[in-house]
């Protein structure tokens, strides 16, 4: 991770290619991708990314953007790309793919590692408004299909072939050797199940509480860049796991599904594989999160336990979250 002082230099950098801001920009995450808020000097209020480095390339990102901008011209509220002062999509500084999109005034829903908040009616109304914009996010995508989406897909091998997106999460290196067994089994039996899987096209692939904004106008989409073609239900999926282990996961899981079938099918043969994606996203997310972060992130164990916890579910064919309803 490069300081903060070495981002805001790049990023006051950056700016030009979109004119200038008018004043420094305001440093948001120093993450993976950096972000800052600022001002250009035109008026507009823009977030800026610093992309990371061997993540997405150029011609990725560009394809996100042009999703993005056929999202928001159908009026999803998800941030429209700010073209730079050349009509181009993103820009550079040093050896990152710079880009700017249109900040949306909001805060998070939420954060992983929070409990789901308010009575269980509160909870499964958040959830049915999440599903709802999900649902729409996949209808506005089958209206007006990404041309030249070329980004990594959620498929079978982005989740579970010799090379999956996010790691081979079966060899973990903190898993005992019972432990690695059940992820590989775990892995086995995820493989055939998703054969059944039917939905597939333009996913986010990342809607955590921290990418969707409660804003004046409702929800929010952001943060795009896990995005790709995929199966439907993932979206659901990333949507929900975060909910493991709360008291309060089933009517989440209830509130997600009724708003997503508020809009969009959802056939019951399919409800039943959400289980699956639910393991898919805490396999991917324990081959993530050793590769990103340092052996002594107690994110690790965390992230490890709710995988094996969701692989002997899928062994037993029972949704997790009706233990707690």
């Amino acid at each position: 991770m490069i300081s903060d002082e070495t981002a805001q230099a790049m990023a006051d950098s950056a700016l030009y290619s979109w004119g200038q801001a008018s004043a420094p920009p305001r440093l948001v995450k120093n993450r993976e991708n950096i972000v800052f808020e600022a001002h250009l000097k035109d008026g507009r209020h823009v977030a800026l990314r610093l992309h990371r480095p061997g993540y997405q390339g150029r011609e990725g990102i560009e394809a996100e953007l042009r999703w993005c901008e056929s999202l928001a011209d159908q009026g999803m509220p998800v941030p429209r790309p700010v073209r730079a002062l050349n009509g181009a999509l993103t820009g550079s500084v040093r050896n990152r793919v710079t880009s700017c999109v249109e900040w949306l005034d909001g805060a998070p829903i939420g954060a992983g590692d929070q409990p789901l908040s308010g009575s269980p009616e509160a909870v499964r109304a958040e959830a049915h408004a999440l599903g709802r914009l999900i649902a729409q996010l996949h209808i506005s995508s089958d209206a007006a299909p990404p041309d030249g989406f070329d980004r990594n897909p959620w498929d079978g091998e982005g989740f579970l072939g010799e090379k999956p997106l996010w790691g081979r999460f079966w060899e973990h290196p903190q898993l005992s050797e019972v432990e690695a067994a059940t992820l590989s089994s775990g892995r086995d039996l995820a493989r055939a199940l998703l054969a059944q899987a039917q939905d597939y096209g333009p996913i986010h692939a990342d809607c955590l509480r921290e990418n969707v904004l409660s804003t004046p106008h409702g929800l929010a989409l952001i943060d795009f860049d896990d995005c790709g073609p995929g199966y439907r239900l993932y979206d659901l999926a990333t949507a929900l796991v975060q909910g493991w282990g709360d008291p309060l996961w089933g009517e989440q899981a209830a509130g997600f599904v009724e708003g997503y079938r508020s809009l969009r099918p959802l056939p019951p043969d399919q409800e039943a594989l959400l289980p699956l994606f639910v393991a898919l996203r805490a396999f991917a997310s324990a081959g993530w999160i050793v590769t990103r972060a340092p052996g002594s992130d107690p994110r690790q164990r965390l992230y490890l336990e709710r995988a094996l916890e969701l692989a002997q579910h899928l062994e037993n064919r029972t949704p997790p979250w009706e233990a707690s309803r």
